[in-house]
């Protein structure tokens, strides 16, 4: 019994100590975050760990014992209540200086992609692809006729017919799709650190806010960009961006009804003797002068 109580103890410190260093770390660092393990094979994780580690440290731990080290600095960490009620799963604490967008873009480029496993839900629809494959007559047929999946032999080797959905998205996958998939190579499932959100400067930036498609946001600032300056040219409002624009348009209107009115200006002079030596032309050859 005082054994029990003494092990027990001993736990009870162990949690004391980690909830302290979580502590240190919190007021050591600007910057933390929360990402979630679940699924992530413990080899795949030090892999990942150690490609990021010039950029952030990653602290495993329970979940309580991570609640309560926040909740002991939430005082003087604005936004740190927001960040751990979206603490799930396995999670882990990462502590960094790093703009959270490229440590975002980092952790995205060190995720791969494995095999899915029966019990695990599609993350889109999986398709077996219609064309040759590597496969001799054998079992496979039956496999790939048992999944609906129509198939024939072509130069001595399996080939499908048409592409076959085996999976749609969000259903749980059985073990003779999984194995199929596997079979053919198909790897639809990204392993990585699963980053939930991070917080900076008392703001919460979620996975969705800080994984962003570069090219499209590109293109849709360089499409905003273009709007609001033919918006600002149509309403005539002047700036730095605008002004040349402006003017070269005042001076093509201004031109335009000087010609029309036959105003003479240095720029259309020519252009009105022309204009004027054509209508002389005219009246002279209808008199007959």
């Amino acid at each position: 019994m005082t054994a029990e109580k003494k092990h027990k103890a001993h736990i009870a410190d162990d949690k004391k100590t980690e909830v302290k260093e979580l502590v240190k770390l919190l007021k050591e660092y600007p910057i933390i975050g929360i990402v979630d393990l679940e699924n992530l094979p413990s080899a795949q994780f030090q892999k990942i760990k150690k490609q990021l580690s010039s950029m952030m440290l990653v602290r495993m731990s329970k979940l309580r014992l991570i609640k309560i080290a926040f909740e002991q600095v939430k005082d003087n960490f604005p936004g740190i209540e927001e960040l751990s009620a979206k603490i799930k799963g396995m999670p882990a604490v990462i502590f960094t200086k790093e703009n959270p967008f490229r440590l975002a873009k980092a952790m995205n480029k060190s995720k791969s992609t494995v095999p899915i496993k029966a019990g695990q839900k599609a993350p889109y629809d999986l398709i077996i692809p219609a064309g040759p494959t590597p496969f001799a007559p054998g079992p496979i047929l039956s496999e790939l006729g048992a999944a609906g999946i129509k198939a024939g032999i072509e130069g001595g080797k399996v080939a499908v017919k048409a592409e076959k959905v085996v999976a749609k998205e969000g259903v749980l996958v059985d073990n003779k799709t999984a194995g199929l998939l596997a079979k053919f190579g198909i790897e639809p499932m990204e392993i990585g650190l699963n980053l939930v959100a991070v917080l900076e400067n008392g703001i919460v930036l979620t996975n969705k806010v800080l994984f962003i498609d570069e090219a499209k946001t590109k293109a849709d600032i360089a499409q905003l960009a273009a709007e609001a300056m033919n918006l600002a040219v149509y309403i005539a409002y002047p700036s730095e961006g605008t002004i040349k624009l402006l003017v070269a348009k005042a001076h093509r209107e201004a031109r335009a009804i000087a010609s029309s009115q036959d105003i003479l200006t240095d720029d259309n002079l020519k252009e009105i003797l022309a204009k004027a030596e054509s209508q002389a032309s005219s009246v002279k050859s209808k008199a007959g002068l």
